[in-house]
């Protein structure tokens, strides 16, 4: 995956939160655009988890994104 790629994810309007999926297995789920960013090289990422430890991630390594859709990610009518 390019930097560009991940750029277009996170930046997306409306925001739709994604799942990265890395070759070893490894998924991490970024919530909101605010808990990623791509480094300035365009070859790495950084994620925030849940836990609100970071990780440094190689877009080498990253074989796909899932987004969730759009009725998993809209907020109930109150």
């Amino acid at each position: 995956m390019t930097g560009q790629q991940f750029r277009e994810a996170i930046r997306a309007q409306p925001f739709r939160p994604f799942t990265i999926h890395l070759v070893d297995g490894r998924h991490y789920t970024v919530v909101h655009r605010e808990y990623a960013s791509v480094g300035p090289n365009n070859r790495t990422a950084f994620v925030y988890r849940h836990d609100g430890i970071g990780e440094l991630i190689d877009l080498l390594l990253v074989v796909g994104l899932e987004f969730q859709s759009p009725a998993e990610t809209e907020s109930p009518a109150l």
